[in-house]
């Protein structure tokens, strides 16, 4: 039999019961408590919190993320500690009223079709057992067979009008356990998937009217196709015009061009798609880097919005492109795609929103 303990979450003053064998993170956002995360592995620290009061077990923190010294100080990632009494906690709390929070839930599903849609780059659907509520741009958690309190975490590329069946696009890691091992090896359609969520903060905002530039690498596309779809075929008038720069190596690591050219041509007046291959001419195709298209095609960004998922080094090869066409680190959103071997070996700006 667990214990249950109560968290106290400052400066909201809100309180939540949280048993001892469950992350702090996990039981506020299952209680509709909104708190800083990103990773949700203990790798990128955007959970980071001050315990003001009580004691908890750090689980599995990165020591990068969270160093000996903050840990003296009293430090914690939400997302892999655990209490061990009653629990006070500071966060870092940006409320944004205009994103509506939707506690997370646990879910089984089915697959219902697997389909390879580019090099070592797989779609996946997923039906629910009942609809679940999410914003434009969260991800879910999928449990791993056979590895009892292991998950791995996708965006969804589907949109919110379509709440039972999810999209998943999901990249072959070599030696992942959740791909080579499951996903890429013997996972079939009519199988059961236990997951829960939605999860993240990196979604559309709906109350940013000024015109959005959105960049996507590999299978971080994703939940910018849940964005853009959103956006345009459910009519929110208070986004404004979008162009989404999508980058790949070659064309075989490209997928979904058809869908996004159909997009611009229904909806020439409120999208436009830029796709981009680095190592490869092709018609039709821009080539370069996503950020040397983006640079040719804007003297300034001044007024614009960002959005920008995918690799590391190319979420970060973005961010100075468009912070060099004057784009201000409050008006850019972020997430980066790691895989589970990465740690988080550098300090990332607080400005840039997650």
């Amino acid at each position: 039999m667990t214990t249950d303990y109560t968290i106290t979450v400052e400066p909201l003053g809100r309180e939540v019961t949280c048993r001892e064998d469950q992350t702090i993170l996990d039981a506020c956002l299952r209680a509709g408590v909104w708190v800083p995360h990103s990773c949700t592995h203990g790798t990128c620290a955007t959970c980071k919190a001050e315990v003001l009061e009580g004691d908890v077990d750090h689980g599995a923190a990165s020591p990068y993320a969270l160093m000996d010294f903050e840990r003296d100080e009293g430090k914690t990632l939400l997302c892999v500690c655990t209490p061990r009494s009653d629990v006070v906690i500071e966060a870092d709390i940006d409320v944004d009223d205009s994103i509506e929070v939707h506690p997370v839930q646990d879910f089984t599903g089915t697959v219902v079709a697997m389909d390879d849609v580019a090099r070592d780059t797989r779609r996946l659907l997923i039906e629910l057992d009942r609809d679940l509520a999410f914003n434009a741009g969260q991800y879910m958690a999928l449990s791993i067979p056979g590895h009892p309190g292991v998950t791995r975490t996708y965006s969804m590329a589907n949109i919110p009008t379509e709440p039972r069946i999810l999209e998943f696009q999901i990249r072959r890691t070599e030696k992942g356990l959740a791909t080579d091992g499951w996903i890429f090896k013997d996972l079939a359609v009519g199988d059961s998937i236990e997951l829960s969520g939605p999860y993240g903060r990196f979604v559309l905002r709906t109350d940013r009217s000024e015109p959005a530039v959105l960049i996507a690498g590999g299978t971080g596309l994703a939940p910018i196709a849940s964005m853009i779809r959103h956006a345009l075929e459910n009519g929110i008038d208070g986004v404004g015009h979008l162009t989404l720069y999508q980058g790949a190596r070659t064309r075989e690591w490209m997928y979904d061009v058809d869908r996004f050219t159909a997009l611009a041509e229904q909806y020439p007046d409120r999208f436009t798609y830029r796709p981009c291959l680095s190592e490869e001419e092709a018609e039709g195709f821009s080539t370069g880097m996503v950020t040397d298209v983006l640079n040719a095609d804007h003297e300034t960004l001044k007024g614009h919005v960002g959005y920008v998922c995918g690799p590391p080094a190319m979420v970060e090869a973005s961010l100075k492109t468009l912070m060099l066409k004057r784009l201000f680190p409050r008006d850019i959103y972020k997430e980066e795609f790691l895989d589970a071997s990465a740690s988080a070996t550098q300090i990332r700006s607080p400005l840039i929103k997650r």
